[in-house]
C-alpha cells in the first residue's frame, strides 16, 4: 500500500500577510510557524501594506528589539495603542470599499483581542488562524516551539527535523529558499521537495482605483471582495472555494 502523503510548510510569522501566504498554507496539510528564527528589522514580521487614497501605506506594529539575536517568539510589542491606530487607519482607508462591513466583521474583534497580547508572534498567529478559518482553509497550524528539534542546527537540518516531527514526507518551500535550502539533504531523509510559485493570481476591483496593486495585505481582498474573497486567494485556473458564509 503506497505511503500517504503529508505535505508540510515552515515559514516565519508575518503581520497580515498577502494572499500568496494564505495560498501556501492552503496547499499543505500542516503549516508550522517558524518563530524561533531571528527577528529581522524592516521585514514582514511586524508590518504590511494596505491600499489608500494616496497610494500604498505601511501598517507597522511597534516592537522592542533588545538584541540583534532576538528571536521572533521573544519580540514584544512596545505600545499597546497600536491596535486601535491600525483599526482606525483601516477604517478610513477602506470605508468606501464594496465590502467594508464584511471586513469589519472579520477584523474589528481581532484587533480588540490583539490589543491585549504582549508578543508579536501571538498577534500574527491570532490574525493568521482567524483569517484562514474565514477563508475556509482547514490546514493544521502549529508552531515550531511545539516540537522537539535542534534550533542550533543548520537551516536544512532544522527543516528535516520539523517535517519529521509532524510525520511529514513532503515539504513545500517558498521560492526565496532556493538560495540556501540543501534539497538533497531533505530527499536523503525521505522528504520530497516542491516549490511554491507566486504567480497567476486573479485581479479584482480595488477601492480608490488606479493600477492594480497585488503586493498588499490580505485585508485588501477581504474589504474589496467580501464573501467572494476566497476565490481570489488561489491562482487563476485552480478550483475555487465557495463563497464565505
Amino acid at each position: 500500500m503506497p505511503e500517504l502523503l503529508k505535505k508540510v510548510a515552515v515559514l516565519q510569522s508575518n503581520y497580515l500577510p498577502w494572499r500568496g501566504y494564505f495560498d501556501l498554507i492552503a496547499s499543505v496539510d500542516e503549516f508550522i510557524v517558524y518563530d524561533d528564527m531571528q527577528y529581522t528589522k524592516n521585514d514582514w514580521r511586524n508590518r504590511n501594506r494596505i491600499r489608500t487614497a494616496h497610494g500604498t501605506q505601511w501598517l507597522t506594529v511597534p516592537v522592542r528589539r533588545n538584541t540583534l539575536q532576538q528571536r521572533i517568539r521573544d519580540t514584544q510589542v512596545m505600545d499597546r495603542r497600536w491596535a486601535d491606530k491600525h483599526w482606525r487607519t483601516l477604517s478610513q482607508a477602506y470605508a468606501r470599499a464594496s465590502h467594508f462591513q464584511f471586513g469589519r466583521e472579520v477584523l474589528a474583534d481581532l484587533y480588540a483581542q490583539a490589543a491585549e497580547l504582549e508578543y508579536l508572534t501571538d498577534i500574527n498567529v491570532l490574525f493568521l488562524t482567524a483569517i484562514c478559518d474565514k477563508l475556509g482553509i482547514r490546514t493544521r497550524i502549529s508552531r515550531c516551539s511545539d516540537y522537539a528539534y535542534d534550533p542550533t542546527a543548520d537551516r536544512s537540518t532544522r527543516l528535516v527535523q520539523l517535517v519529521q516531527a509532524v510525520g511529514g514526507n513532503s515539504y513545500l518551500s517558498g521560492p526565496a529558499a532556493r538560495q540556501y535550502l540543501a534539497e538533497e539533504q531533505l530527499t536523503k531523509a525521505g522528504i520530497g521537495v516542491s516549490w511554491m510559485e507566486y504567480a497567476g493570481y486573479p485581479t479584482y476591483p480595488q477601492v480608490h482605483g488606479g493600477p492594480f496593486e497585488p503586493a498588499v495585505s490580505i485585508v485588501d481582498v477581504l474589504f474589496n471582495m467580501g464573501p467572494a474573497a476566497a476565490q481570489y486567494v488561489w491562482k487563476a485556473g485552480q478550483a475555487v472555494a465557495t463563497e464565505i458564509q
